[in-house]
């Protein structure tokens, strides 16, 4: 599995690469898709992230993605370049600026994750929004406030059973 700021960070700089918009509310929904994709059509049918994509009012979401990302509000993210890693128990002494590669993410796993990004590089936030909202994982697993898990299993039903 990979981890899932990593993937965060590849799809950001790959959209920027390539000049389609990615705001967080984009960004969530495109995590959302790559976990679909990874486990309804991968031979091993593995997650591509361990996270667990929570329900949100405005559809699916990685929470630490969410946070890790949120100051840049509805505005898009610009390239990852660096990012900074805690040490132990989050201590700010031991702060460190790490260099992002994307070579952090196997081949496969880039042209895997790219060709979900391309498939809906066109859609705006709002219109993926508006999609995935009317899909069961997030439907189910919606409830106003909570922030209910949207459980892999669900996930990987609904698009291995709709394929």
């Amino acid at each position: 599995m990979l981890a899932v700021l990593d993937v965060a960070r590849f799809i950001i700089n790959y959209s920027n690469e390539k000049e389609y918009s990615i705001s967080n509310l984009k960004l969530q929904k495109l995590l959302y898709f790559v976990q679909a994709y990874y486990l309804s059509f991968t031979k091993s049918h593995e997650p591509c992230f361990g996270e667990e994509i929570e329900a949100w009012d405005f559809g699916p979401v990685v929470p630490l993605v969410y946070h890790e990302f949120k100051a840049f509000g509805g505005s898009d993210i610009p390239p990852i370049t660096s990012y900074y890693e805690f040490g132990s128990e989050n201590n700010i002494w031991s702060i460190r600026k790490v260099p992002f590669s994307q070579e952090s993410i196997a081949e496969e796993n880039r042209e895997i994750i790219s060709s979900v990004v391309d498939k809906f590089a066109l859609y705006s936030a709002s219109a993926l929004v508006a999609l995935t909202h009317r899909q069961t994982p997030w439907k189910n697993a919606y409830r106003p406030h909570e922030n209910r898990i949207i459980t892999k299993d669900s996930i990987k039903e609904y698009f291995y059973g709709n394929t």
